[in-house]
C-alpha cells in the first residue's frame, strides 16, 4: 500500500474510537487488520497499528491542541469524521516528522472528499491551516 492508502486505514481505524472504550480498541485493532475487508501484508498492518496507536497516546493532547485553535468549534461539536481526520493531520503536524505539514493537509482535505460531508473539506482545511501558521 502507498502512504496515501495507509493513510485512509488510519483514518478508519481511528475513527472506532468514537464508538469504543480504550479497553475495547484493542481487540478493534486486531479485528481492523485481520479480519476486515482488505487483507493486509505484516507490515502494512504493523504500520497502521503502530501509527494509530501514537495517534491514541497523544488524543488528549491532539484535542486540546485543536479546541485552542479551532476558534468557535469545540472538539465535541464536530462531525465525527471531520474530527478524527483532523485528529490525523494534527498528529502527523506537530509529532510526525517524515510528513510534511502541506502534504498533512493537502491529504486530509481528500480523505474529508471521500468520506466527509459537503462542507467538510473546506472545514477540515479552514481548521488545519491555523496550525500550518
Amino acid at each position: 500500500m502507498n502512504r496515501t492508502e495507509l493513510r485512509e486505514q488510519i483514518f478508519q481505524l481511528l475513527f472506532r474510537v468514537e464508538f469504543n472504550s480504550k479497553e475495547e480498541m484493542m481487540e478493534q485493532e486486531e479485528l481492523f487488520t485481520t479480519e476486515g475487508d482488505l487483507e493486509f501484508s505484516k507490515s502494512d498492518a504493523d504500520y497502521i497499528r503502530d501509527k494509530y496507536e501514537k495517534i491514541a497516546d497523544k488524543l488528549e493532547e491532539i484535542d486540546k491542541a485543536i479546541n485552542e485553535k479551532a476558534v468557535g468549534w469545540e472538539t465535541s461539536r464536530m462531525a465525527k469524521v471531520d474530527l478524527t481526520i483532523i485528529r490525523l493531520a494534527v498528529y502527523e503536524i506537530k509529532f510526525d516528522e517524515t510528513v510534511p505539514t502541506g502534504v498533512a493537509i493537502n491529504e486530509a482535505v481528500e480523505l474529508a472528499k471521500k468520506f466527509g460531508q459537503d462542507g467538510s473539506p473546506a472545514f477540515v482545511n479552514g481548521v488545519l491551516a491555523k496550525f500550518a501558521q
